[in-house]
């Protein structure tokens, strides 16, 4: 006896391999900050890869040892052949990252610099104030 399968089932089928399928947008951003932190005995250098943001965009806020830096990706595209549009893509998002550091940050020194899609923080470390002794009256 054959095999019947409602004709449903066959459809649903066919529909799974076309949907699952992933669509790839190359022009679209890598909606991730890749970031490399380095230390040495005065400070923290933070680089932070943030193309096609325009800085105005970009926040980084400092508290204690917890530094948070998030953007504003703004993105419209449009691919014409004369006065024809072709294509016209628009994407926006926000990515954010935070982290800690070992030691706390002198957030008045702190510095950010963004060129070249590449965002810049120097965090100097806040000295550590020597133990006070209180008298006892």
């Amino acid at each position: 006896m054959a095999n019947i399968r409602p004709i449903d089932n066959m459809f649903d089928d066919l529909l799974k391999g076309f949907f699952v399928r992933p669509v790839s947008m190359p022009e679209q951003p890598d909606m991730q900050l890749k970031m490399d932190v380095r230390e040495d005995d005065k400070a923290y250098t933070v680089h932070a890869e943030i193309p096609g943001v325009k800085k105005e965009d970009i926040h980084v806020s400092i508290d204690g040892n917890l530094v948070s830096i998030s953007a504003e990706i703004k993105n419209e595209k449009d691919v014409k052949e004369g006065e024809k549009v072709l294509r016209s893509e628009r994407y926006y998002g926000k990515v954010s990252r935070s982290f800690k550091l070992a030691q706390d940050i002198d957030d008045n020194a702190a510095n950010a610099r963004y060129n070249d899609g590449v965002l810049e923080l120097t965090l100097p470390k806040r000295q550590n104030s020597a133990n006070r002794r209180l008298t006892i009256e």
